[in-house]
């Protein structure tokens, strides 16, 4: 069967045993604080961009991989043996990685199919680590891409933030559905569909998201849930809280720090919850 390798992108949230285990490739992107750029795959310990976001003079910018970093990964990983490579990134609504990806495998002239996860963060890393696990098994390129596929379809986020200021600084604000940006102190519930952005519910104090949770579960119930994730942006005590409450559909629940490139554009306070249905 082909040996085919699989990379990824630094948008994605994933356990470190897992990148090991699998073999994932991961291409990182880049933050510029106060005028220094540093390598996303820099700023993995927890709670270190944070604080030097919280710190920094100015809203720190991210920028997608170069499209050179792009083909050197996947001349590199051909060296080493693969004969096919799939590359799956975040979605081009909030980055253009996944074009430079496109223009890497181009530059490169090599067999790489090259995907838009609709995603990121965990939602994409079920995508990633499902891929990783059919090219471990020797599965043929059709089964891996069919197996992204139907993860993807199988897929849901959602995202709170407790301030718009990021979302505004970052040029996103425009690309949420159903949001005056005006209102900048208000908590916000978002869905990730579509490549889009959508409101889902907005309040004042913690109760709005409390109340969103009870609201997914309830929606949830009657369908089988393969596994879950939430990823957080400052401290770890509503995500674990929502684990607990999570703890009902019996599947396992990953909690992370989410990385630098989610952290800049959702502000302190942020969590994404994502679930992957059987």
């Amino acid at each position: 069967m082909a040996n085919i390798k699989i990379v990824t992108d630094s948008s994605v949230t994933i356990e470190p045993d897992l990148v090991e285990e699998l073999d994932i490739t991961i291409v990182p992107l880049s933050v510029m604080i106060d005028g220094t750029v540093y390598s996303d795959s820099d700023l993995k310990e927890e709670g270190k961009f944070l604080n030097m976001m919280k710190s920094s003079k100015n809203l720190p910018k991210t920028s997608q991989p170069p499209v050179g970093l792009f083909a050197d990964t996947y001349e590199r990983l051909t060296k080493e043996g693969a004969e096919h490579i799939v590359s799956i990134h975040l979605t081009h609504a909030l980055s253009g990685t996944v074009e430079a990806a496109r223009q890497g495998a181009n530059l490169a002239g090599l067999d790489v199919t090259v995907i838009d996860s609709t995603f990121t963060d965990q939602a994409m890393k079920f995508q990633v680590v499902q891929a990783a696990k059919l090219a471990k098994a020797d599965s043929s390129l059709t089964a891996v891409l069919e197996g992204i596929r139907d993860i993807c379809e199988k897929t849901e986020l959602f995202i709170g933030v407790s301030t718009l200021e990021n979302l505004v600084k970052g040029g996103r604000i425009g690309r949420v559905t159903g949001l005056i940006s005006s209102f900048l102190n208000i908590k916000v519930m978002m869905e990730l569909k579509n490549h889009e952005l959508i409101t889902v519910v907005k309040g004042r104090g913690l109760k709005t998201f409390n109340k969103w949770l009870d609201s997914f579960i309830e929606h949830a119930q009657g369908r089988k849930i393969a596994e879950l994730g939430i990823s957080y942006c400052g401290t770890a005590d509503l995500a674990n809280a929502f684990k607990d409450k999570l703890a009902v559909f019996g599947a396992p629940v990953a909690v992370l720090e989410t990385g630098s490139i989610i952290q800049t554009h959702t502000g302190e306070g942020a969590f994404a919850v994502m679930v992957r249905y059987e």
